[in-house]
């Protein structure tokens, strides 16, 4: 039973017990009656007003907690006059404003977040209670290759393989360093919040590639630098004393100088080879930075083309140039990029060894070119070494083609990737 009705029943029972009793001093004492028949009108009427005074404020109030359990804050009482009634309308009031500059920061917190969220140049997967995805910001769509609407309320499970195997390896608190496509590098961070007294999860991609480019240009750069002193300090005077004993008639009256002769050749020769070995590791520290010009992709795909023929036929692979029917220009170190494109093709016609194919595909929208061979593809251990200074499978390789295309590819800002999409189908991917 509501107070206002306990309130209006007493009142009722009340006054109708002291009608009857005064209608047992009626035949008593008539004067006495008058007296008490007025003094229960001035009853009533008290009665009525201490209802107002009373009932009707906390009705109010009653309608006010109606507008904050609807989440609307402005509702305020104006004071009545009355002492008790005016402090709770007050601490009422007073709790009101309150309340609305708490919503206000706290909406405007909320919208810094998912602006922060959204502009961040870090990739974030919030998660549900269920562990599907609530809400995924634009990097983290550009990472996967994803639309946001195909993740939203689906599970991590759903999520693309490689990231998939990474995510379930690193529990809440705990990251993981991991290349994708071997050419990007990412830290996978996977924590937690509260959320209304719940914990939920949320992964962090974010890309390393740029400050693992550095630190590892500064120390194989510090290495190359060491070798190619030694060497340089070695090998010079050696030569000198070579070709000093060449030159000297006296050293050969024997009949084995002929031999001797020969030795000391491939010796000079092998110095040579050397010096030259360790001359293209220093170019790779000393790559300038490009100098940009506005390029046709077409012509520079016909003039590696025709470069690399040669090569090619020797091993039976043939070049195939897919041209654009219009220009394709790019703004970019037409020497650096001719020097990439080279390095490539190089690879996947020794990646595929005899008759296959390597087709150069170049496309407008979007920009970018897609070398593409028909060799045996690149292993899951080899992905995660792919562009890793001097890493190589090949028996003779020194480990720097890659390395080279990597520095200059990075240098012009352009995103890569090298993978193999499907058996013998090996596809080097690059973005302009």
């Amino acid at each position: 039973m509501k107070l206002r009705t306990k309130y209006i029943l007493f009142v009722v029972i009340l006054h109708l017990i002291v009608l009857v009793l005064s209608y047992y001093i009626l035949e008593k004492d008539l004067v006495f009656f008058i007296i008490s028949e007025v003094f229960v009108i001035i009853s009533l009427i008290i009665a009525w007003n201490l209802y107002r005074q009373l009932i009707q404020p906390l009705k109010s109030l009653m309608q006010g907690i109606e507008a904050i359990r609807d989440r609307d804050f402005n509702v305020k009482f104006v004071p009545t006059g009355k002492r008790e009634v005016d402090q709770l309308i007050g601490v009422y009031n007073e709790m009101i404003d309150h309340l609305r500059t708490e919503r206000t920061i706290q909406e405007q917190q909320h919208f810094f977040l998912e602006k922060l969220i959204y502009t961040s140049p870090t990739g974030i997967i919030i998660l549900d209670y269920d562990n599907n995805i609530h809400q995924i910001n634009p990097k983290a769509c550009t990472i996967l290759n994803v639309n946001e609407k195909e993740l939203l309320k689906l599970s991590v499970e759903y999520l693309p393989d490689e990231f998939l195997k990474h995510i379930k390896m690193v529990k809440p608190g705990d990251s993981k360093i991991f290349k994708l496509n071997g050419a990007t590098t990412y830290r996978l961070q996977r924590s937690h919040f509260i959320d209304r007294g719940f914990a939920r999860d949320f992964i962090m991609i974010e890309e390393l590639t740029a400050e693992i480019l550095a630190a590892e240009k500064n120390v194989y750069g510090k290495v190359i630098r060491m070798m190619a002193h030694e060497v340089n300090n070695t090998i010079g005077p050696v030569n000198s004393i070579i070709q000093s004993a060449l030159k000297t008639d006296k050293l050969w009256d024997g009949h084995h100088s002929d031999d001797l002769k020969d030795a000391l050749g491939v010796g000079l020769d092998r110095n040579q080879n050397l010096n030259l070995f360790i001359r293209n590791f220093a170019d790779l520290v000393k790559l300038p930075e490009p100098n940009r010009k506005l390029i046709d992709l077409n012509k520079l795909v016909t003039s590696v083309v025709t470069l690399m023929e040669l090569r090619a036929s020797e091993k039976d692979v043939k070049l195939i140039a897919q041209l654009n029917p219009m220009p394709v220009n790019i703004s970019a170190d037409e020497q650096q990029m001719e020097q990439v494109l080279i390095n490539i093709v190089k690879n996947a016609i020794e990646a595929i060894g005899e008759n296959g194919e390597v087709k150069l595909s170049v496309n407008l929208m979007p920009r970018q070119l897609i070398i593409s061979d028909t060799g045996k593809g690149i292993s899951r251990e080899q992905s995660e070494q792919l562009f890793t200074p001097f890493f190589t499978t090949k028996k003779d390789g020194q480990g720097i083609g890659l390395t080279l295309v990597r520095e200059i590819l990075v240098n012009h800002a352009f995103e890569f990737s090298l993978k193999t999409v499907a058996p013998r189908q090996t596809e080097f991917t690059i973005n302009f």
